[in-house]
């Protein structure tokens, strides 16, 4: 396998540091790897092998910047450089140090009008619980102790803006079409999808909405229990929740949807749903089951599920 090997990091902005450190470390379970000179965070979960998986920055708003993916070899940055300028898409590449502990990155604004990096390199420091004769969880930590940032939905302007970035991802970054959820005459447009390069349902999904920005980031948790226990954790510390434990239809994940400090939505996903392959046919979601694919249990619309989002931070 060459080219991307899955998320590797999403860099937020926040309104309130102190409380974003408090927050995520408390309860997500995440620890601070490293800390600038003007306040930015980075940050880590127990299952995780590379230096950090989250930025946080201190911000007057509170929006998304990037999300960058690994790479699996250098020159792979250069051979997609090549696909992504040759697809019509200008890049820059960006010296070993600018993305923090990283090495050369390359940069570019997707046609779904997100900013993404890729990158090869990133400091090493392997899993909390080891590499040999592992504890199969930490007895250290606090809180939910998400095992990994698992992946980002994105709000594209309107449907075909999903469709372009969706045709960048497969054609230039051969992500595979996982779901799809189609409207229009005849489920002509695609009003959200999710894609893949790893084995599981999605590594990014993009969602129809009016601006530029991003739905979620999901951390990963094992199973039903888990989501369970998140939940009790979640009120035990007046975690605003969006929408309670539930089962999607689209990707059969187990979830919890909830707000930070900031107000950006997260979710903790569970269950592996299926084995993503290459030639798995994609799964089709039609106009008038689209809730009963979102919400598998109740089937119906949730308030501001659709309309509560965090913009992008260069609109």
């Amino acid at each position: 396998m060459s080219g991307v090997m899955r998320l590797g990091h999403i860099d937020l902005n926040v309104l309130d540091i102190d409380k974003s450190r408090t927050y995520y470390e408390n309860i997500m379970g995440m620890n601070v790897v490293r800390e600038d000179d003007n306040g930015t965070l980075y940050l880590k979960c127990w299952d995780e092998w590379d230096k950090y998986s989250l930025i946080l920055r201190p911000s007057e708003e509170a929006t998304f910047n990037t999300a960058a993916y690994k790479v699996e070899k250098d020159s792979d940055i250069d051979d997609l450089k090549e696909k992504i300028e040759a697809y019509g898409v200008s890049t820059e590449l960006l010296e070993a140090g600018v993305l923090a502990e990283c090495g050369r990155s390359l940069k570019f604004t997707a046609p779904s009008g997100h900013i993404f990096h890729l990158y090869a390199e990133k400091t090493f420091v392997g899993k909390d619980v080891g590499d040999t004769n592992p504890r199969p969880w930490p007895f250290e930590g606090k809180g939910i102790k998400a095992h990994w940032i698992d992946h980002v939905l994105l709000m594209c302007e309107g449907p075909e803006n999903v469709m372009a970035g969706t045709k960048f991802f497969q054609e230039v970054l051969e992500f595979n079409l996982a779901e799809q959820v189609c409207v229009g005459p005849e489920g002509s447009l695609q009003a959200a999808t999710w894609l893949a390069r790893t084995s599981t349902p999605h590594d990014i999904a993009f969602v129809a909405g009016p601006k530029t920005g991003m739905h979620h980031f999901a951390f990963f948790l094992d199973g039903w229990n888990d989501i369970l226990r998140a939940a009790d954790v979640m009120a035990m510390h007046d975690v605003k929740i969006d929408v309670t434990p539930q089962r999607h239809g689209i990707t059969r994940g187990e979830t919890i949807y909830f707000f930070d400090p900031s107000g950006h939505r997260l979710e903790t996903f569970a269950g592996l749903g299926y084995l993503m392959q290459p030639d798995m046919p994609t799964v089709t979601w039609t106009e008038d089951e689209l809730w009963r694919g979102i919400f598998y249990h109740t089937g119906i619309e949730n308030g501001a599920f659709t309309t509560a989002y965090t913009l992008s931070a260069y609109k």
